[in-house]
């Protein structure tokens, strides 16, 4: 099993390019539930590690394909409107992609809080970051501000998971010599976090 797993994440190093980080990165951005965290620090260490990528270039394509999933949230918020917005994120198709109407309230809710600034701020927040186009969309905020603030935000938050990544590399070493145990963990992790994905599904059945 940990020989699989080596080989995908050899295959999907392998596959590592600024078109892969924009397009990776723009699926991120809108609602669909792929962190950044499994993009950039990959991306990072392929350019510490072979030279082909450049460690700013990637922040600067990864914060491009924010952008524009970001946009396309955006976009589509503002020409389908709150109804069939908040209808979709209760359909099956949303609950695929982990929306409800809750997550959606949450996050407008907090863009009523913050303002425009919200975009800027959100792009830092787990479990806001990729639904704060949202509502921005349906506010109609202007779209100038909107693209400044969320690269900004994206940016930074690029910027932090870049330096962390470098850092984590620094101590490649000390990673390789618990190289089983990690494995072992994340394993448990992922079986913890499937079966509760499994048990949550079994409940809004009852």
């Amino acid at each position: 099993m940990i020989e699989y797993f080596q080989s995908l994440a050899d295959w999907y190093m392998s596959h590592m390019n600024y078109l892969t980080i924009t397009l990776l990165m723009a699926i991120e951005s809108s609602f669909v539930p792929l962190p950044s965290e499994v993009v950039i620090p990959p991306a990072i260490w392929q350019a510490l590690k072979t030279g082909e990528l450049n460690m700013y270039l990637v922040v600067v394509f990864a914060t491009i394909g924010a952008v524009i999933g970001a946009l396309f949230n955006y976009l589509m918020a503002r020409w389908l409107g709150r109804v069939i917005v908040y209808s979709f994120a209760e359909s099956k198709v949303g609950k695929l992609f982990l929306l409800n109407q809750a997550k959606v309230e949450h996050a407008e809710a907090y863009f009523n809080r913050h303002g425009r600034s919200s975009t800027f701020i959100g792009r830092l927040i787990p479990g806001i970051r990729h639904l704060i186009s949202i509502p921005a969309g349906l506010a109609r905020m202007n779209i100038k501000q909107f693209v400044l603030y969320t690269a900004l935000g994206s940016g930074i938050w690029h910027i932090i998971l870049a330096g962390l990544s470098y850092y984590l590399y620094s101590q490649q070493d000390l990673l390789m010599k618990y190289m089983h145990e990690i494995s072992y963990v994340l394993l448990a992790v992922g079986a913890v976090f499937v079966g509760y994905l499994v048990w949550k599904y079994k409940k809004k059945k009852e």
